[in-house]
């Protein structure tokens, strides 16, 4: 998992330096990048089309902004970071006095040497963003103000990789591409969710999988409009943020509580003994919230590490690289492929010899253990399978029901069906 680990963070560096935002060509280098791991179909929508209630907002783009003093000294300047830009900034330039310049000026007071992230996506605004130290060090006089933006009619762009199954049910796992340079959100949750379907890929799953990615709010809430008439296939899907501080694992469930995705996370993250947390769905935080929506309802959670605004350094330059690690990327990983194990081996089946035990040995089901270390282990998953095998319970409900590792029921239940004595 090291080398993995060490992979994912190198996309995280690489992908770090570009300027993202809800639309614009820092979303499509982001694509290209990740296009270089594996196939994206690319979507462009156009602006003005109607997603729900909402509208495809005008395309944003940036190529230079700064502030310069009176020496033409660069005191805040965008190719250092894109963090430095207001979000949505529109064109200015101009040359005003620090007094009159303050008001479009934001700072972190409580962390000084941090610069912060802000946006005005859908106020026509302008914008810097800076460390309180740099601002206190700024003489009062007359500043160059430069901002080099467009903001016109163009496209919201968003991204799909599918992973075929072997049925057309869906899983979807969901990333956001809107941050600029933000490396635990979303950096690292675009990671995680590339290496997991580049894994994924190496399988014949059962369920489809569909990765997403979608800038926040709107790009999920498009993708959804433009997708209503096959959502029913939909049966689980997962949000990736901030994935790769070195905090605990936290799943937040769905908004029904006890979909088939809640519970296999519970397990998963139980049974590994990892610590973690696991949290009520709230209608706020990430893209869960629209997938969750009353509309749609759909068993979609989401899985972080440290949740959103829940580490000092969230949304400013102090979640850079450094902050993420690639063993915090690749424990994210291992619990995503984990639990889609068990998503995607969780059946119900059928007892066809229901009427008392049926003899296992003369089918040479006692034999095939004989040997192994769980041979104990293994005997009680298959009289367990056989019990619950009603129609109604799944593995995952014999597994909790009984206290057995998943991979042993499941392993039961493939040597009974090969015996026929279970059917699904």
């Amino acid at each position: 998992m090291t080398e993995v680990g060490e992979e994912m963070h190198a996309l995280v560096e690489r992908l770090y330096p570009l300027c993202r935002s809800i639309t614009g060509d820092g979303v499509r280098a982001t694509l290209d990048i990740v296009g270089e791991y594996l196939p994206l179909t690319v979507h462009e929508v156009p602006t003005g089309t109607q997603v729900l209630d909402w509208t495809v907002p005008q395309e944003w783009n940036i190529r230079d902004a700064y502030i310069a003093d009176s020496t033409g000294r660069r005191v805040v300047d965008f190719a250092e970071s894109s963090l430095h830009v207001l979000g949505y900034s529109v064109p200015v330039s101009r040359t005003m006095p620090l007094t009159e310049l303050r008001a479009h000026l934001h700072t972190l007071p409580e962390h000084p040497n941090w610069v912060p992230y802000r946006t005005s996506y859908y106020k026509p605004e302008w914008g810097f963003c800076l460390a309180q130290d740099t601002l206190d060090a700024l003489p009062d006089g007359d500043y160059e103000v430069r901002i080099d933006s467009t903001l016109a009619d163009g496209h919201l762009t968003y991204a799909e990789h599918v992973v075929p199954g072997q049925v057309a049910d869906e899983v979807i796992v969901s990333c956001h591409t809107c941050h600029p340079s933000l490396a635990n959100d979303n950096l690292a949750g675009i990671a995680v969710a590339t290496f997991l379907a580049r894994a994924l890929a190496q399988q014949t799953p059962y369920y489809t999988y569909r990765f997403i990615y979608a800038p926040g709010t709107i790009g999920a809430i498009t993708w959804l409009a433009r997708n209503a008439e096959r959502i029913d296939r939909v049966k689980h899907g997962l949000v990736l943020a901030c994935a790769g501080d070195t905090g605990q694992l936290t799943y937040k469930q769905s908004r029904r509580g006890d979909a088939e995705i809640d519970r296999v996370l519970q397990h998963v993250l139980t049974a590994s003994e990892r610590p973690h947390h696991i949290n009520e769905f709230t209608p706020y935080g990430y893209d869960e919230r629209q997938y969750c929506s009353p509309g749609f309802n759909l068993g979609v959670g989401s899985l972080s590490r440290t949740p959103y605004a829940g580490y000092p350094e969230y949304h400013t330059s102090a979640d850079n690289p450094d902050f993420v690690s690639p063993e915090a990327m690749a424990d994210t990983l291992a619990v995503c492929r984990e639990a889609f194990a068990v998503l995607d081996r969780n059946r119900r089946y059928l007892n066809l010899s229901p009427y008392g035990e049926p003899q296992l040995g003369r089918r040479g089901l006692y034999d095939a253990l004989g040997g192994r270390s769980d041979t104990k282990q293994a005997q009680m998953a298959m009289l367990w399978v056989l019990n619950l095998s009603d129609g109604e319970h799944s593995l995952l409900d014999v597994a909790e029901r009984s206290g057995l590792p998943f991979a042993s029921v499941a392993g039961a239940a493939d040597a009974l069906h090969e015996a026929g004595l279970i059917k699904t």
